[in-house]
C-alpha cells in the first residue's frame, strides 16, 4: 500500500508577513489543492479539526496542546485577531485522514511543563500507524521528546507499517528503529522496519501562510 504523508506547523494558523484576519478558508484551501493521505498537523487552533474534516471531506482526530483554558474567549479573541493573541489563542495538534478510515488513536504526553507536547497516532483501516508529534523547544527535551516518540510508536504498531512526522524542533534527529525520510529545517518524517520512500520528500508552496513550509513524501509498506 502507498501513503502519501503530509506534515504541516500551522503556526496557530497565522500567516508571515501577518494577515491581521481569521484564515481558516486560506488554510482549507491549500490543503484542498494538495495531494495527501494523511496530513499531520501542528500548532492547529483547537476549533479547526472538526471543521477543516467537515470542508475537505476527511476523518479527524486532535489532542489538545497547550493554552486551552477559556477556550470560548480565547477563541473568540484569536479569530478576530489572530496576530495579537498568537498562540495563547489555545493549540491542538490533529491528524487528517482522506481516504482511509481511522480505527484506533493513540497518544502519549510526553511534557507537562513549560508546555504540554503529545505524541498522538491514529491506525489507518489499511493498516498503517501514522503518528504526529511537536517537540519541544528546548534541544534536550526536544531530543527526549523525540526518542519517547519513536519508541512508543514502535509499540503501538507492533511490526505494522508505521510513519512518525512532525515538528521536531531537531534539525538532524536519528531514532532507533526508525528511518529518515524526509527533512526541512526542524519537519521531519520517519518510516518503521518493511517501509520505504518511492519518491523523494517534496516542500510545498504555501504562500505566506504559517513561518513553516509543508513537507510531503509518499511511502511504501506492506499489508
Amino acid at each position: 500500500m502507498r501513503l502519501r504523508v503530509l506534515t504541516w506547523n500551522l503556526m496557530h494558523g497565522r500567516a508571515q508577513p501577518p494577515a491581521g484576519r481569521d484564515l481558516r478558508r486560506e488554510f482549507t484551501a491549500a490543503l484542498a489543492g494538495w495531494e495527501w493521505d494523511v496530513a499531520l498537523l501542528q500548532e492547529v487552533p483547537p476549533w479547526w479539526p472538526a471543521q477543516l474534516g467537515d470542508d475537505l471531506g476527511v476523518e479527524h482526530r486532535l489532542v489538545l496542546t497547550s493554552r486551552n483554558g477559556l477556550l470560548t474567549v480565547r477563541r473568540a479573541i484569536a479569530t478576530r485577531w489572530p496576530d495579537l493573541i498568537r498562540s495563547n489563542g489555545g493549540g491542538a495538534n490533529a491528524i487528517l485522514a482522506r481516504h482511509d478510515r481511522i480505527v484506533r488513536q493513540r497518544s502519549l504526553r510526553l511534557t507537562r511543563f513549560p508546555e504540554r507536547r503529545w505524541a498522538h497516532g491514529v491506525w489507518l483501516a489499511a493498516g498503517f500507524w501514522v503518528v504526529n508529534v511537536h517537540s519541544s523547544g528546548d534541544e534536550a527535551r526536544a531530543q527526549r521528546d523525540g526518542e519517547l516518540t519513536a519508541g512508543t510508536a514502535q509499540q503501538w504498531a507492533r511490526g505494522a507499517p508505521l510513519v512518525v512526522g512532525g515538528d521536531f524542533n531537531l534539525r538532524e534527529p536519528r531514532f532507533d528503529g526508525l528511518r529518515h525520510v524526509g527533512e526541512r529545517d526542524v519537519d521531519h518524517i520517519f518510516v518503521g522496519d518493511g517501509v520505504e520512500a518511492v519518491s523523494p520528500a517534496e516542500v510545498l508552496d504555501r504562500g505566506s501562510l504559517s513561518d513553516h513550509p509543508p513537507l510531503v513524501v509518499t511511502v511504501e509498506g506492506g499489508p
